[in-house]
């Protein structure tokens, strides 16, 4: 049994952290003795597992600034994160693994006292930061090169999907090393062994018998454009009867921190645009929804639309085609290696118009839904299961302490 800790930032419902759980849990059930370090876990908003005593959880450096006066966040992660790997090397049961993502800076900390350090590239954090003026990228240099230089001091480095993978080599020339691909799969048995509730009690309001439901599910971001399933639902009263459009809604479900100015800010923009398209009455807002209303909501409804341009991978259409729903996502970054368009939903242009299209054609063709939904569910369990996911975890570890070891 090996010790494994995993060194995460701040331990919410996004889909990096949806990742790192669900790799911990593939190594815990191989015999692993895993737990979490975190700089921020709110048991209000969390995946169950990190709260119900699945998964230890340590939390440490809260009382380190997350900005300073709103500004200087990426600094204040890279020092809360070298804090966290701090405490890990100095702890009475120090770990043989650390598993780390997101941020870098913590990799020659815990190489002072940690054999084997495992990195996890989302994707390159120099590329999530808004560009700015001058002085914007004179704060920036210094932290892009060490993000550079201390993620190649990684014993082992991941991608989550192909696409990942190039923008990796693209933006990190000085590194000389292949990362392996190691594509997300779904906590499945969670998804099995769940009671699926109504629609009317996850809602808290009751919708007609007949409806046919929209689903998003994406945190409250402007870089996933929500706003397009909303400008998208209003484009399809010119394609669909009066009679079958009045029976379409949209949900759109998704991490909401009210720690975050921009989850605020947006979540009022896109009541404000479904104000000024005319689909108020359409539209329902969940905001971090828990697990089960999740599933739950991912069963009841007809299509999954999926609106992030150039996603790194997307936890999301995995979700959906295990429950045998078709996904209509922008054919750009990691869904156009998990979605086959035509098979098992559809990769479009990023305009309203076009999701639509072919949010249209299937409400319009329901039998196209359920043959999407099983050749979705069928690609997933050959290409995406968990159980793949884990025997390729498990042996990646295996292989880096064996091979350390000879």
């Amino acid at each position: 049994m090996t010790r494994i800790t995993f060194l995460h930032p701040d331990l919410g419902i996004g889909g990096a952290e949806r990742l790192v759980v669900d790799a911990a849990l593939a190594l815990k059930k191989n015999g692993h003795d895993v737990n979490f370090v975190t700089t921020h876990h709110d048991p209000d908003h969390c995946f169950s597992e990190t709260r119900d005593g699945t998964i230890p959880v340590t939390v440490v450096g809260t009382w380190l600034p997350r900005h300073i006066l709103g500004r200087f966040y990426a600094f204040c992660a890279y020092l809360r994160m070298i804090y966290a790997a701090s405490y890990i090397i100095f702890c009475d049961r120090r770990p043989e693994v650390v598993f780390c993502d997101l941020v870098s800076v913590c990799i020659p900390v815990l190489r002072l006292r940690i054999p084997y350090v495992v990195f996890y590239c989302h994707h390159p954090d120099q590329l999530l930061s808004q560009p700015g003026g001058y002085s914007k990228q004179l704060y920036r240099m210094p932290l892009n090169y060490l993000e550079e230089i201390t993620t190649g001091m990684a014993h082992k480095v991941f991608v989550n999907s192909i696409y990942t993978g190039s923008v990796f080599r693209s933006t990190f020339k000085r590194l000389h090393i292949e990362p392996e691909v190691l594509y997300p799969s779904i906590n499945t048995d969670f998804f099995d062994k769940t009671r699926i509730v109504s629609m009317d009690r996850v809602l808290d309001k009751k919708l007609p018998n007949d409806s046919i439901v929209l689903l998003s599910i994406n945190r409250y971001e402007r870089k996933k454009m929500l706003s397009l399933a909303i400008e998208a639902l209003a484009e399809l009263e010119k394609l669909l009867t009066k009679e079958i459009y009045k029976r379409v809604y949209l949900i759109i479900a998704g991490g909401y921190d009210k720690r975050i100015e921009e989850n605020v800010e947006y979540h009022l923009e896109l009541i404000g645009l479904a104000d000024e398209l005319y689909v108020t009455d359409k539209v329902i807002f969940l905001r971090s929804p828990s697990d089960i209303d999740k599933v739950s909501i991912l069963h009841h409804c007809k299509i999954v639309i999926y609106t992030p341009p150039n996603e790194h991978f997307g936890i999301v259409p995995l979700e959906a085609m295990y429950v045998g729903k078709p996904v209509i996502a922008h054919k750009s970054g990691g869904p156009m290696e998990s979605i086959v368009s035509g098979e098992t939903g559809f990769l479009v242009d990023l305009s309203a118009e076009a999701f639509a299209s072919k949010i249209s054609f299937l409400i319009t063709n329901p039998d196209r839904i359920e043959d999407f939904g099983r050749s979705g569910k069928d690609r997933f369990l050959k290409t995406f299961s968990f159980v793949a996911f884990s025997v390729q975890l498990n042996k990646a570890i295996d292989d880096l302490i064996t091979k350390k070891t000879k």
